[in-house]
């Protein structure tokens, strides 16, 4: 693995070098494939575009990032700005690399969760448009035109995470590899019309199975949290490392997110009858709203609190966009028509 991470490192110092003048736009790009936006971004627009679609965005990405953390805790991955240092390959000559604020991921890096839960959930995307386009024209042509576009953006998110020194190129490829066999397993499976006893159960067991794998790698002797350590060590401000990007933060936002669409689909089974300008108004309301819910500060310590917090956060998000809203705009307009 050792010359695979350092031909990484190679790679990365000559895209810095050869596209700093792109800087703000990879930057942006790997905000864009943060597995939040997903279900602060783009679920929002998916199910007022299609509930179906909707509904899978938040499925498959809740369990592609879940799946992603399991395999990070066992591939034990290294991340470049950490191991520049600890491999003492480059005490001779140091690459010439920058960290920036988004850098710092303190958890394992194998594979990608960037490259695994974009490529997981805009394969529910790229595929539905597809499908809609075909139906619709009938041309294989311009039906194709959402999976070119689907590569492009895998691509570019990709480049993103190697350039900022959060991932090798090998745990990128790994990362969409593992996320397009997710979404076109998990696509064909959109838990519509379920139970919320469905959604509480597998919320419980996505956290039981988590937090057993936690146990049993401590009871066998393997550090969970040892890239926390390596992270702080190595990351060139501290206030870089986010706990928003810890691993039990994710697990928190998985099984939260789950419970939450079990929620909705209590509080209003089908959804809400909305077309045209309600459904636009929806949208632009329910953004507005996870735009806010996102910015709410959260307190760090305790942690049990700010986790608690955290799960508060994320399993409001699917009843705000599917229940609440809609049944709002649904009150209003249908009051108008009257």
């Amino acid at each position: 693995m050792e010359s695979i991470h350092a031909h990484g490192i190679w790679v990365a110092e000559s895209l810095q070098r050869e596209t700093r003048s792109l800087e703000n736009l990879w930057l942006l790009i790997t905000h864009v494939g943060d597995p939040k936006a997903a279900f602060l971004l783009l679920f929002p627009f998916a199910y007022f575009a299609s509930r179906r679609a909707g509904v899978a965005v938040l499925w498959v990405g809740a369990l592609a990032d879940w799946l992603n953390l399991m395999l990070k805790w066992l591939l034990f991955g290294e991340r470049p700005y950490w191991w520049i240092g600890e491999s003492h390959i480059f005490d001779g000559k140091q690459p010439k690399v920058q960290q920036f604020p988004t850098t710092c991921e303190n958890g394992p890096g194998s594979p990608s969760g960037h490259a695994m839960v974009t490529a997981a959930v805009w394969w529910v995307v790229a595929s539905s448009l597809a499908s809609f386009l075909y139906t619709r024209t009938r041309s294989m042509l311009l039906s194709s035109t959402p999976f070119l576009l689907y590569a492009a953006l895998l691509l570019v998110v990709g480049i993103s995470r190697v350039f900022i020194l959060a991932h090798f190129p090998h745990q990128v490829v790994s990362g969409s590899i593992a996320g397009l066999l997710v979404g076109i397993l998990l696509k064909r499976n959109v838990p519509e019309g379920r139970p919320l006893l469905f959604f509480f159960t597998l919320s419980v067991s996505l956290l039981a199975g988590a937090l057993t794998l936690y146990v049993g790698l401590q009871q066998l002797g393997f550090d969970v949290f040892w890239s926390l350590a390596l992270a702080k060590k190595w990351c060139r401000h501290a206030e870089w490392l986010r706990p928003d990007v810890a691993p039990f933060s994710s697990l928190t936002r998985d099984c939260a997110t789950l419970l939450g669409l079990g929620l909705a689909e209590y509080c209003k089974p089908g959804g809400w009858p909305l077309l045209g300008a309600p459904r636009a108004l929806s949208l632009a309301l329910s953004s507005m709203g996870l735009f806010h819910v996102h910015r709410l500060p959260l307190p760090l310590q305790p942690p049990a609190l700010y986790y608690s917090l955290t799960f508060i956060k994320f399993v409001v998000v699917p009843p705000v966009v599917m229940a609440l809203v809609p049944g709002l705009v649904h009150l209003v307009t249908h009051k108008k028509r009257d």
